[in-house]
C-alpha cells in the first residue's frame, strides 16, 4: 500500500528543478553554530550518491564488512534485518551535482529520508554550473568545509579506451562532432573541480578516480600539479594513494586513486610543518588503514567479506516484494569468451560492477550446462540468472533500503522514475559508500590535529 509520505517523496523526484533555488537560503548562524560540530560537503559528480553517504554515515552495512578489533567505533547498533548500523559522521552534504536524471531521481527519493531536500542536489554540468557563477549566480553554498568529487573516469580507465585528457565527450557526456578536445571535454573536468575548490575554498578536498589513471603516462602528476595551484598555490596535494575496496570490507575487486588536498592557510603550524614532509607520519597521515585482509596482510585485520555472506539475507527474485532484487538482465549466456559471462564466486569478491556493462553483468549463477558450479543451488532448482540490481547495490555496500529501481507512480503503467538498466549504471558509477566512510572517518579522526579553531 502507498503511503502519503511516499507520494510526496516520488512526487519531488520527478519536479523539475526552478531557476529560483539558486539563490539559497541565507541561514543565519548564532556564535556557538559558528564553531560547529557539523562539516558541510559540497560533493560534485555525485551520481547516486556513494561518497556522500560514506561521509554522512548513519547506514547499515554487513556485521563482516566492519572489524570489531581495529574499528568498533564505527558501529552504532546491531540491527534485526542481520546488518549493523553505521554511526553518523560530523559531515552533511549541502550540495550535490550530476548530470544524469536517474542519479538525481535515486539521490532524491533516498536523501529526502534523511532530511535533505530535492534542491540540495543540481542536475546541470559542473562546467554550467561554474559559468552561472561567473555570470554573478549565487549557486554554490557559502561555509563549505570540504568538497569531494569522483571527476569522470571512462577516459582513463583500462576498460575505456583510455583517452585522458583527449575525450572525444563534451561535459555533459555527448560525443563531440569535430573531435577536438578542450577543457569543456570530459578528460578536463577535474579543472572545473578545481575551480570550485577556488570558488568555495574548502579546508579540504578529495578527488577520486580509477586506478588507471596512475598508470597514464604523467597524468597522475599533472592533475596532481593543476589541483595544487588552487587559489594561487593554496593547497597541499597529497601524493595520491589507491585504495582496494576489498580491504575495506567491501565484497568486490574496485581500486580507486585519492586524491587529497588540504589548505594550508587553515593548518596548525605543526600540521603544515608534517604534511609538507616527503613521509607523513602515521599520526598525521589521512589516508585510512585497511581493515581487511584481500591485498594486505596482518594479525588484526579480518577476513575480507564473501560474497555468500551478501547474499544470505536475499530472496529470489520470484518471491521477494523488493523492485530492486526483482529485477535483474536478462541477456543471455554468451559463451565465456566474451565480457560479463561468468558466475561469481560465493567463496570470493565480486568482479568491478561496472557501470557500462550493456546487459552483461556477471550471474550470480550458470545452469549445469553452460559450466554452472554451485551446485547446492542448482540442485534444489534455482535457475540460471545475472545480479539482481539489489545484489549489485549491496556488493558496492549501498544499505538494504536504499531503492534503486523506483516506479513512476503518477505516470504510465510500467514506467519508471529509475529503470532496472539504468540503477545498473548508476551503482556501477559509484564509489562504494564503505571505502568513503572509513575515508571520512579518517578524516574526522585527523580534523582536530590539521585545523585551527
Amino acid at each position: 500500500m502507498r503511503t502519503e509520505t511516499m507520494e510526496i517523496e516520488l512526487s519531488v523526484v520527478q519536479e523539475p528543478q526552478l531557476d529560483i533555488l539558486y539563490y539559497p537560503r541565507v541561514e543565519r548562524k548564532s556564535a556557538s553554530e559558528k564553531q560547529k560540530e557539523r562539516l558541510n560537503v559540497l560533493s560534485l559528480f555525485s551520481g547516486c550518491g556513494g561518497m556522500d553517504l560514506g561521509f554522512e554515515g548513519g547506514f547499515s552495512v554487513l556485521p563482516q564488512s566492519i572489524n570489531e578489533i581495529l574499528t568498533p567505533h564505527f558501529i552504532d547498533k546491531k540491527e534485526k534485518n542481520g546488518f549493523v548500523k553505521l554511526k553518523k559522521t560530523k559531515f552533511k552534504t549541502v550540495f550535490a551535482n550530476d548530470i544524469l536524471t536517474d542519479a538525481r531521481n535515486a539521490w532524491v527519493n533516498y536523501f529526502s529520508k534523511r532530511g535533505h531536500h530535492a534542491e540540495n542536489f543540481y542536475k546541470e554540468s559542473i562546467v554550467d554550473l561554474v559559468k552561472m557563477y561567473r555570470n554573478g549566480v549565487n549557486v554554490f553554498p557559502e561555509d563549505v568545509d570540504i568538497v569531494t568529487g569522483g571527476f569522470p573516469c571512462q577516459d582513463f580507465s583500462v576498460a575505456g579506451k583510455r583517452n585522458g585528457f583527449n575525450s572525444h565527450k563534451n561535459h555533459k557526456g555527448e560525443l563531440i562532432e569535430n573531435k577536438e578536445a578542450s577543457v569543456e571535454t570530459r578528460g578536463q573536468l577535474y579543472m572545473w573541480m578545481k575551480e570550485v575548490i577556488e570558488i568555495t575554498q574548502p579546508k579540504i578536498f578529495i578527488a577520486e578516480n580509477v586506478k588507471g589513471l596512475v598508470n597514464l603516462g604523467d597524468v597522475k602528476s599533472i592533475i596532481q600539479n593543476d589541483f595544487s595551484s588552487a587559489n594561487g598555490n593554496g593547497y597541499i596535494v597529497l601524493d595520491p594513494q589507491v585504495l582496494h575496496s576489498a580491504d575495506f570490507g567491501v565484497p568486490q575487486s574496485r581500486e580507486r586513486v585519492i586524491f587529497i588536498g588540504i589548505k594550508k592557510s587553515a593548518l596548525k603550524k605543526s600540521a603544515l610543518a608534517e604534511l609538507e614532509k616527503e613521509t607523513i607520519s602515521e599520526l598525521y597521515n589521512p589516508y585510512p588503514k585497511p581493515t581487511h585482509s584481500y591485498t594486505n596482510e596482518g594479525e588484526e585485520l579480518k577476513h575480507f567479506v564473501q560474497l555468500k555472506d551478501v547474499f544470505k539475507h536475499l530472496e529470489e527474485p520470484e518471491t521477494t516484494k523488493d523492485l530492486s532484487q526483482r529485477f535483474y538482465s536478462k541477456a543471455k549466456f554468451m559463451g565465456k569468451h566474451c565480457q560479463g559471462q561468468t558466475e561469481i564466486k560465493l567463496s570470493s569478491i565480486s568482479p568491478t560492477i561496472r557501470s557500462e556493462h550493456h546487459g552483461n553483468i556477471e550471474f550470480r549463477r550458470l545452469s549445469k550446462e553452460n559450466g554452472g558450479q554451485i551446485e547446492s543451488e542448482l540442485k534444489i532448482g534455482l535457475k540460471e540468472r545475472r545480479l539482481t540490481v539489489r545484489e549489485c547495490a549491496l556488493i558496492q555496500t549501498f544499505p538494504p533500503d536504499y531503492d534503486f529501481v523506483i516506479e513512476n507512480k503518477n505516470g504510465r503503467k510500467g514506467s519508471f522514475l529509475v529503470s532496472p538498466s539504468q540503477a545498473y549504471k548508476i551503482i556501477g558509477n559509484a564509489v562504494p559508500p564503505l571505502l568513503a566512510y572509513n575515508l571520512a572517518k579518517r578524516i574526522e579522526e585527523v580534523w582536530d590535529l590539521y585545523f585551527k579553531k
